[in-house]
Formats: structure tokens, sequence, C-alpha cells
């Protein structure tokens, strides 16, 4: 229980003993923190019970604020401000709950359900490396596992390989035109990167074979149909489909390239998965449940063959679910996979991470297992999540426009090193040290820029101004918590005492404001928590960590602890930041980002 559940708790016990002929809806109940320029901690709008009680503000507000002063200990006093009711929380209530939680390491964790969620983030292609668009992705479905974890659910992290495909084959066939059997080894290059340079190799010939075949009198529409290296891909899919072995051989050692160098990627990173899955396997169980679509009649057949599903009584259109020819296309692929995932896993959510160009393709998922009558259609949730683009624009990885994820980690960790070195903050550092250092700033600071902006929204990624010590960033959090370290340490006290240090604490005269609004954001965190799994929005995680370091500074700037007017004030404050760096450490390391105790 938090005390803002409390406050509308008794607030609400108000209303129905003072005005027991009404009735009024809980969710009218509104609390928020009181603004800096008024008296109090928190506020009750008044506003909603207007019309239904029929009563002035002031008259509501001085009935329900006497109630909650004479049924409660923790409410001191209250003031009406035009139609809101100002609460003061006793002094006693924020020194008791600092006392209780200051060395708790389960605070902010929620109570554990029996609700099993998978969150499937990253999802990359094998035709090329990871790439900077991915980053958003995986750091987003990192985040919110880590998220819906502290909030009690058991959490399975997924990963669907996209295998096998057109696009898989395009890599294949410029790989045989023109490699002359290169490999990873022979080259020198990490081998998704390796592969990655045949699909952009692929895109190149494919674009001289159509201005060839236009400059010769035919149509470009014609021509990119019947370009030769297409033709070939086209059929290497078939090919694959049918299990032609010296083509499935390619495809496992050039899959096999890629792997390798996706988990060198993915351990740098910080992050891991649970269960891995396969488009090469799942679109068989995908095709199977089209034929018994078929049967059903949920799905129809055109004249060539094709198969499709009618949703224009949903406001949609018609959706093919199998090619002609019968290959797959990548709907029957996640049906499939969406049916296994539910099965093996018995899941009572299936969370994918997908951005918002495929808004129409995960309703058309959805809509089409509700027709199916499957029981994971239900749990499909669709965390729809905007593009992120540098300053010089979009990315294309066809015409090998794009910023590899390998070399945006490189650049944000040449970053860190540069400004540390520049800043003079190495001495003291062994080489391991900084090198651990400049890795912990420079990660740090691409994943909180990438998670501190709500999902739905475009961005922008600024390299520079992501790693700014007094921006909104990682950086500045990291510096907040290797301050408090700093401070611990000359005081002689371990960063989270593994006992209570202050148990015969008490607080016998007024906490000042700076302490009391330390001690007021770091109540509120399991509320942040609990508010980002509900909204699916590690922001609101990243917005709450970055207020609470400021707070520390606002805190640090006015009040000394080594110099403390008295020992009762120096345990106070000692067990503030002690609290303090443990819940930003828990809420940075919920989203993957390390705090370093030394800066």
């Amino acid at each position: 229980m938090s005390l803002v559940t409390d406050i509308k708790a008794l607030a609400k016990e108000a209303l129905g003993n003072l005005y027991p002929d009404v009735e009024i809806p809980g969710s009218s109940v509104t609390v928020n923190q009181t603004k800096p320029e008024f008296t109090g901690d928190y506020t009750l709008v008044l506003f909603p019970f207007l019309k239904l009680l029929r009563t002035k503000p002031d008259v509501i507000g001085k009935a329900i604020g006497e109630y909650m002063v004479n049924n409660s200990d923790w409410v001191a006093s209250y003031d009406i401000v035009a139609g809101f009711l100002n609460l003061t929380i006793h002094d006693s209530y924020w020194a008791s709950f600092v006392t209780s939680q200051y060395n708790n390491t389960t605070y902010g964790q929620g109570v554990p359900t029996d609700k099993t969620v998978m969150v499937e983030y990253s999802s990359p292609n094998t035709n090329k490396p990871l790439h900077f668009g991915h980053l958003r992705n995986i750091f987003l479905g990192y985040a919110m596992s880590g998220v819906l974890e502290v909030t009690g659910n058991k959490v399975v992290k997924a990963n669907l390989i996209n295998d096998r495909g057109i696009h898989i084959c395009k890599s294949m066939v410029a790989w045989q035109r023109y490699a002359n059997g290169a490999t990873p080894e022979s080259t020198g290059i990490k081998g998704d990167h390796l592969v990655g340079d045949y699909y952009v190799k692929y895109n190149d010939e494919f674009k001289k074979e159509v201005a060839q075949m236009v400059a010769d009198g035919m149509e470009q529409e014609t021509a990119e149909k019947e370009a030769p290296i297409l033709k070939e891909a086209k059929v290497m899919l078939i090919d694959w489909e049918a299990g032609k072995e010296d083509v499935v051989e390619l495809w496992k050692t050039m899959n096999g390239w890629v792997y390798a160098g996706f988990d060198v990627s993915y351990k740098r990173m910080g992050v891991n998965f649970d269960k891995m899955y396969y488009e090469s396997d799942t679109y068989l169980l995908g095709k199977e449940v089209v034929q018994q679509g078929l049967e059903k009649g949920v799905f129809f057949k055109k004249e060539d063959g094709s198969i499709w599903i009618d949703l224009e009584s949903e406001g949609l259109d018609q959706k093919i679910v199998q090619r002609a020819d019968g290959t797959a296309v990548y709907i029957t692929q996640d049906i499939g996979t969406a049916i296994k995932k539910y099965e093996e896993c018995n899941l009572d959510k299936s969370v994918y991470v997908i951005g918002d160009e495929q808004n129409y393709h995960m309703q058309v998922l959805k809509l089409i297992l509700q027709k199916f009558g499957h029981p994971c259609a239900e749990g499909i949730y669709h965390l729809s999540y905007g593009m992120v683009e540098l300053p010089t624009g979009k990315m294309k990885s066809r015409e090998g426009t794009v910023v590899d994820a390998d070399d945006m980690m490189d650049e944000m960790i040449a970053i860190a090193k540069q400004q540390t070195e520049e800043a003079g903050k190495t001495e003291g550092f062994t080489e391991e040290e900084l090198t651990t250092l400049y890795e912990t700033i420079g990660l740090g600071a691409l994943k909180f820029y990438l998670l501190r902006v709500d999902p739905k929204k475009k961005m922008i990624f600024d390299p520079k101004e992501s790693i700014d010590l007094h921006g909104f960033t990682a950086a500045f959090i990291q510096y907040a918590h290797a301050r408090i370290c700093s401070i611990l340490r000359k005081e002689g006290i371990e960063k989270m005492p593994k006992d209570n240090l202050f148990a015969d604490f008490k607080l016998s005269e007024q906490i000042s404001p700076a302490e009391k609004m330390l001690a007021v954001t770091l109540e509120q965190y399991p509320d942040i928590m609990q508010n980002a799994a509900d909204e699916y929005n590690p922001s609101l995680l990243c917005n709450y960590t970055f207020q609470l370091a400021q707070q520390f500074n606002s805190f640090y700037d006015v009040h000394s602890i080594s110099k403390a007017e008295n020992d009762e004030k120096k345990q106070l404050r000692l067990m503030l930041i002690i609290m303090t760096a443990q819940v930003m450490r828990h809420a940075m390391g919920t989203m993957g980002i390390n705090l370093p105790e030394k800066m």
C-alpha cells in the first residue's frame, strides 16, 4: 500500500460517512502531489464531487479535511485552495517510512502473481546485422520485461528469429554469385556483418539489372519483376521450403554466422532471452492452421489458389494468408508462432514489441486468431513504438545507409571516454576500471536516451546530447549515485547496510522541506513502477529516477551530512541517501542500466 492509496481510501471513507445518501464512484477520487507554491504534501481534487453533493468546494473540503485529521494518525493538517484540499502529512510518518525502508533491498517489488507474461523483442532478420533501429526495440523489450517481473509477473523473454523468407534468399544468392567462398574467418568480418554486406550487394545488383532492362526497352514495373537475380531468390525460397539439400545447407551455414554475431552484440548490450523461436520452425504450424481455417470457413481460396481472410466487416480489408504457390507469408508464420508460444508457456499475456508501422499487421493477427477461436488471441498486446532517427535522417538497410548497432555502441563508449578524459576524471582508476566505466557511461547513455521518451512517440537520437552530464540523461543519474557512494565511503558505511544501523532512530525535531521532498519522492517509487507496468511505459521510470537525482542534488545543496547539526539529523540524512541510491540502482537496473560507484 502506498500513501496515495491510503489517502484515496480515507477520502472515500470520509465521503461515505459524511454524505451517506450520495453514491460517489471511487474513480472520481483524484490525489496529486501538492504544487510547490502551496502548503501541503498531497492534494485531493474536490471538483468531481460538486455536482453530486451540490455544495460549495470550501464546505466539502473543510468537512473532508476535518474527518481525515480526526480519523488518522498521519494527516497533520489541511488547507483549502480554490477547489483543492491540500493535506500535510505528519513528519513522524516520513521519519517512520525512511527508518523502516532505507535498507530494504526489495523496496519497489510488487506482490507475486500467478500470471505468466511473454515479452517478445529484438526479432531480427538473419540477412543483416542488428542496426540502430533495433536498439529501441531491444532496450524497450528488456526494460518492460524487468518492469513486469518486478511488479510480480512471471516473465518469459522471447526472441523470434526471422530466419527464412525472400530476404534471406537474397543474401544467399548474392553470396553464391560474388563471395568466392568468403567466411567470417577468412575475411575477419563479424558474421552478421558479412551476411549483411551481401544483402546490400544483392540490392545493388538488382538495381543494375533493372536499369539495364529498362534501357533495353522494358517497362520499369515489369523489369522489377523480371530481374534475373530476383527470380533466382524466388526459386531459392521455393527450393528451401521443398527441403533441397544444398540450399538448406547454405542457409544453415550463413544463419550460423549471423547467430554468432548476434550473440556477441546481445552480450555487449547486457540483454538476454529465455526462449528462442525460429520462423523456420513455426511457419509450417501456421500453414496447418490455414488449412484448418479453410475447412472451418474462416479462410477462403481464390481462383489462383491463394488463401485469404475477409476482414471487411471489421473495417479492414481482405488479407492473404498463403500464396498461390503454397508458400507462407508473414502473417502465416505469426499465426503459428502465437499458438506455439501460448501452448508451450501457458501465457496470460503475450506482449509484442514491434514498431508502429506494423499496427495494422498486429490488428489483423489478433482478429484472425479471434475468428479462429484460439484462446491465445485475447492475451495479445502490441507494445507499439515510434521509429527512432538520427539527426541525419532515416536509415535504409538495403541501401547500406543504416548505422550498425555495434558501431553505435562503439561511438557511445568513445564519447564517454573522451568526455571523462577531457574533464580530468580518470585519476584513481586502473585501466580495467576505466574500460568498465566508459562502457557503463556510454551504454547507459544509449539505453536511457532511447527509453526516456514515451514509446508511442517518434524520436531523434543525438549521441552527444545523450551523454550530457547536466541533461536529462543516465550520466546525470549515474553521477548522483556515484556522489552518494562517495559520501557513504567517507562515513565508513556500505552503500546498502545489511543491518539496520539506525533502528533506535527517534525524530524529535521538524523535518526540513528538502528532507521531506526527498522522502516524498522515495515513497512514490512503488506506484511509479506499477504505473510503468500498467501503461507498458518505461519512460515513467526514467522520468522518476531523473527527478529523484534532482531531488538528491537539491537536498545535498542545502544540507551537510558530515557536518549535520546533530546526530539525529545526520542519521536521518544518511538513511535518506542510502535509500536514494538503492532506489536509483533498482529502477535503473530494472531497465538494464548500471550505475558506477565512482565517476
